[in-house]
């Protein structure tokens, strides 16, 4: 697998990107992972070992506990992917905007005038 499809792969279950925004905040031990997600330590430990091997979090040993933190590049590699879709909809959402400006003139004063 690509590194992109593994990325792509490892964002599309809800419980992983629940497990990124929660790192995102801050480096994080397995044992608070899991009472975030409410997800047993067998299954957050599964869902960190893809988002590990998709290269999206990396893990270090404190003591007797990982600690596990959030690896930007890979992020950053997904946000230069997704730039010219994101001027694409910036593009129609400025669109949206002027159609909405010019139908609320049409209509004359509004309540908030």
């Amino acid at each position: 697998m690509s590194d992109d499809a593994s990325l792509w792969s490892a964002l599309a279950d809800p419980h992983r990107r629940a497990i990124v925004a929660l790192l995102l905040e801050r480096p994080r031990p397995v044992g608070e992972i899991v009472e975030a997600c409410g997800l047993s330590q067998p299954s957050t430990s599964k869902h960190l070992k893809v988002l590990r091997q998709a290269g999206l979090v990396r893990v270090r040993q404190d003591a007797q506990r990982r600690v596990y933190a959030l690896d930007p590049a890979p992020i950053a590699s997904l946000d230069a992917w997704l730039s010219p879709y994101r001027n694409l909809w910036n593009s129609s959402l400025d669109a949206l905007g002027r159609r909405l400006d010019e139908t609320s003139d049409d209509k004359g004063p509004t309540m908030k005038d």
